[in-house]
């Protein structure tokens, strides 16, 4: 074990770990400094506790149940153009919030192409806005996640199982129950909890769908506190009840996920042979068309409407659009200095915290940490003045979750494989990263560093809170587009920002694999 971390270095990695139990914690000091417990909660935040945690149990189940028949119709289907979807079903995730608000509202709004269709044919036009339009924006982000993971469960499962299956002429039934319900029972419950953590503290969705009395978040309450009626002490005791009700959460997910596998083969390619009949066919087939319609379509209104917009953006869009390439680069870079020393120390010590660290890290609010920083620096400087680097800051703490997930296993595989070599070269620190380890992660380090620039890009979160009207990266500036009903600029907006957003991805997660080591 010993020449492991000496290969590493190890005093870099708890002294980033340091560093970001210091600035959660400020932000925590700084909200406990004004929250005044003994005022108690009233009507309104109860019922926006309330709010929060059905909307977010509803999102997380309907995602679960729909990603079943989703993901099963996938695993057993192998048709052109397969993997393209099972690669766009990522695309979600990535997806800037306001971008694909505004795409379920040209699909699903008032105007959009679903109700022009229900009032041509005289049926009852839907509502998107309130506690619909937030699940519904809920499940359009995380039905793909749910989906994959389950993709991913039951392609595990060894193929010879599956050949033997068909050997003994099992009936889908009987196949569903015997290998494909206890993957689903060892990763479903594990999904549910990491989705209701995310629609716990999501605050995009529920700042443009959401507002008014019946739908309002805990998170949109928070920002209502701070920016419109700036009462500290209201946002700040806001602050811990988000923290207790995602932390109580997050942890749960991890006691509840079952600890069993699925057993070993000869890794052969997945093959099926079972649901073959011409009912199943299409049961199936409508499955996966009615998903990809659903994930799609919203893209390609955002695409169709930007298009003839995009020529005339004011320059306002511009310059955020500039703004938001620099709050991304500086996010990403602080992302790195934390998430490779970090990687580095958890993987040398042989400690399963990644994991951990992950789902409890999702349980931080963008807008409690923006809160409590707010908080302490306002007596000191003109909070207005550091919103970019704030902003930059909190969007790379939000990703260290996602990074540290990506960067452990592969940075542990190659200590396995090459530490002993390098203690015995005297390969020490930088010399160690720059020689043995850093060729072998680099394309670990390419897409964690893509995800957290696509992320930062699309974010609409702090920036909300401390930005003066002057100064605004690139969603915020679609945002207030939308709220000055100038749809056609916001279209435009929308677009831009979704070709960013994709374009820094592909850019780094690129970048990371030109010329990798195998």
């Amino acid at each position: 074990m010993a020449p492991r971390a000496v290969a590493v270095g190890t005093r870099p990695g708890p002294v980033a770990a340091a560093c970001v139990a210091a600035l959660v914690l400020a932000a925590f000091a700084g909200i406990a400094t004004r929250a005044e417990v003994g005022r108690g909660l009233g009507p309104a935040d109860w019922a926006a506790i309330r709010f929060t945690a059905w909307q977010a149990f509803l999102s997380a189940f309907l995602s679960c149940l729909l990603a079943v028949p989703v993901a099963r119709a996938l695993a057993r289907r192998d048709f052109t153009g397969r993997g393209l979807l099972v690669t766009l079903l990522g695309a979600p995730f990535i997806l800037p919030v306001i971008v694909a608000v505004l795409g379920l509202l040209a699909v699903f709004g008032r105007s959009g192409w679903l109700n022009t269709l229900f009032g041509a044919l005289g049926l009852t036009e839907l509502s998107i806005y309130g506690l619909q339009g937030v699940v519904l924006a809920h499940v359009f982000f995380n039905l793909p996640l749910a989906t994959r993971l389950l993709l991913q469960g039951w392609q595990a499962v060894p193929a010879e199982r599956f050949r033997l299956a068909a050997q003994l002429n099992l009936p889908p039934r009987t196949v569903f129950r015997t290998l494909e319900w206890p993957v689903l029972v060892r990763i479903l419950p594990g999904a549910f909890g990491l989705i209701f953590v995310i629609c716990l503290t999501s605050f995009a969705v529920a700042l443009t769908l959401g507002g008014g009395p019946r739908a309002t978040t805990i998170e949109l309450a928070i920002y209502q506190a701070f920016r419109f009626d700036f009462d500290l002490a209201r946002a700040s005791l806001l602050s811990l009840v988000q923290l207790l009700l995602a932390g109580s959460a997050a942890l749960a997910t991890l006691w509840i996920v079952p600890r069993f596998g699925i057993g070993g083969g000869l890794d052969r390619p997945p093959q099926r042979w079972d649901a073959r009949g011409g009912h199943q066919r299409a049961a199936d087939a409508g499955t996966i068309a009615l998903a990809a319609a659903f994930l799609l379509l919203p893209l390609l209104a955002v695409t169709v409407s930007g298009l003839a917009a995009l020529p005339g953006m004011p320059a306002s869009v511009w310059s955020a659009t500039l703004t938001s390439l620099w709050v991304a680069g500086l996010s990403v870079t602080l992302l790195l200095a934390l998430a490779l020393p970090m990687a580095g120390w958890i993987a040398s010590r042989r400690r399963g915290g990644a994991e951990t660290v992950g789902i409890l890290g999702l349980a931080t609010s963008p807008l409690m940490i923006g809160t409590g920083w707010f908080i302490l620096l306002n007596p000191l400087v003109n909070p207005a003045s550091l919103a970019l680097p704030v902003t930059a800051l909190v969007n790379a703490l939000m990703s260290l979750p996602f990074a540290l997930r990506i960067l452990v296993p592969q940075l542990r595989d190659t200590l396995d494989t090459y530490g002993r070599l390098g203690a015995a070269l005297n390969l020490r620190g930088w010399t160690a990263w720059r020689w043995m380890i850093l060729p072998r992660i680099r394309p670990q380090i390419g897409f964690a560093a893509g995800l957290a620039g696509a992320l930062s890009i699309g974010d609409l979160g702090v920036i909300a809170l401390f930005a003066d009207p002057d100064s605004a990266t690139l969603p915020l500036q679609m945002y207030r587009l939308m709220a000055a009903y100038r749809l056609e600029d916001a279209a435009g907006a929308a677009l831009l920002l979704l070709l960013l957003a994709l374009a820094v991805f592909v850019a780094c997660e690129r970048g990371g694999r030109w010329n990798a080591a195998d």
